[in-house]
This record gives structure tokens, C-alpha cells and sequence, in this order.
């Protein structure tokens, strides 16, 4: 969606950065390469298997389109980065495959096609996107990044509910194994907790806070 074409209702745009998205032929086949099937590829190619984690944009990705802030039609836009630089818009209304198996042969789909309609029609669910990703993103939103590492715990409902239902709103999380997120674009680096949590425990608590300010339930 671009950013012409958004509404005065306020809504979230999500960016997970540094996300592990890698095509690459193992044997016969393009895989989409994975800490637990390709280690020994992996260090045979002087990478360490411990960061090529796929498994966390999967879990982020549900995480966020399985909300009801998604099923509500506040989920404005949704856009991963991943560790190569290609940017992949995703279409809200994806229906992204359960079991990591599936996920990963459709990641294989995309990276070779650059885009997968839906089957029942010419709308693009998923499609990979020229950078950067500030210029798929709406004009006057405040850009939320979120780190362990930032200098300030806040809580996350009162941090929304000051913003007001009106702000347009982008958060950016971070979806890799280690490692902090580094977007020049983001205005304010908030920690929502005490504890390292994983990408989809905190996608789940910033959902849980616009959910609570736009009264989903």
C-alpha cells in the first residue's frame, strides 16, 4: 500500500529487519537454508549455523497477521528486510503456511519469482520491492524501534495510548538469532520489557497495546 493510499484512521506498519531469507542450491535443489538442515553447508561455507535462523521472520510473521489487530484492518502495510537487502512487501491478507516446512518453500517461491499472486486472483500477496523501505511507509508516522539494548523501558500501553488514535504508527523489530537493529530512519529505540524477549513475544505485546487502544477485542 502506498502511502497515497492510507486512510486518517491512524494503523501500524510493521519492518522486521535483518531477517535470515537465503536461497541456495544444496545438492539438486534451491533450499532455503535453515540452522538445522544445512550446518555442515553452512560451515562448509565459513558461516556459523547459529545465525541463519528462518524460524524467526516464520514466528513473527504469524505472530503479527494472526492478530486481531491484522483481522481488524489496522495493519497498515508489512514489510521484511532481510539480511541481503531485499525487501519483501507482504500483503496483510496472506495467509502465510503454518508448518516452517511450507513456509520455506514458499520463501524459495518468491526469492526466484519476485512475487506470488493470490490463486484466486491477480492481487499480489507477496512481492519483493525496490529499498528503501522508507518509501513504501506513510508520511508523518512516528518510527518505533525496538531493542533489549535501548536506553529506556517503557510500557507499551501507555507509550500508544499517549501517541493517540490518529498516529500513524511503525515499528520495527528486529528478526535475527543475535544482534541489535540498525535503521537510520528510526526516531525513538524503546525496550518493552527487563528480559531479551524473542521477535514474536515482543510483536505480541506491542499488538496487545494498539489492540487495547483501538478497543479490539
Amino acid at each position: 500500500m502506498s502511502s497515497e493510499e492510507v486512510d486518517d484512521e491512524g494503523g501500524v506498519w510493521f519492518v522486521l529487519e535483518k531477517a535470515s531469507l537465503e536461497v541456495a542450491k544444496v545438492g539438486k535443489n534451491y533450499q532455503l537454508l535453515n540452522c538445522d538442515d544445512h550446518a555442515n553447508f553452512l560451515r562448509k561455507h565459513k558461516r556459523d549455523p547459529a545465525t541463519v535462523r528462518p524460524d524467526i521472520v516464520h514466528q513473527a510473521l504469524l505472530a503479527i497477521l494472526d492478530s486481531p489487530l491484522n483481522k481488524a484492518g489496522k495493519l497498515k502495510g508489512l514489510y521484511v528486510l532481510t539480511d541481503s537487502k531485499v525487501l519483501i512487501q507482504v500483503n496483510p491478507h496472506i495467509r502465510i503456511p503454518r508448518t516452517f516446512k511450507r513456509f520455506c518453500g514458499l520463501m524459495v517461491q518468491l526469492l526466484q519469482k519476485l512475487s506470488i499472486r493470490a490463486s484466486n486472483g491477480p492481487e499480489k500477496l507477496l512481492r519483493v520491492v525496490k529499498q528503501p523501505v522508507t518509501k513504501h511507509l506513510p508520511v508523518g508516522a512516528r518510527y518505533v524501534g525496538l531493542s533489549y539494548s535501548a536506553p529506556k523501558v517503557i510500557k507499551l500501553h501507555d507509550y500508544v495510548a499517549a501517541m493517540g488514535l490518529k498516529q500513524k504508527m511503525v515499528f520495527v523489530v528486529g528478526a535475527m538469532a543475535h544482534g541489535k537493529i540498525e535503521a537510520d530512519y528510526i526516531e525513538d529505540l524503546i525496550a518493552v520489557s527487563e528480559y531479551p524477549l524473542s521477535a514474536a513475544c515482543c510483536i505480541g505485546r506491542i499488538c496487545n497495546a494498539l489492540e487495547q487502544q483501538y478497543k479490539i477485542l
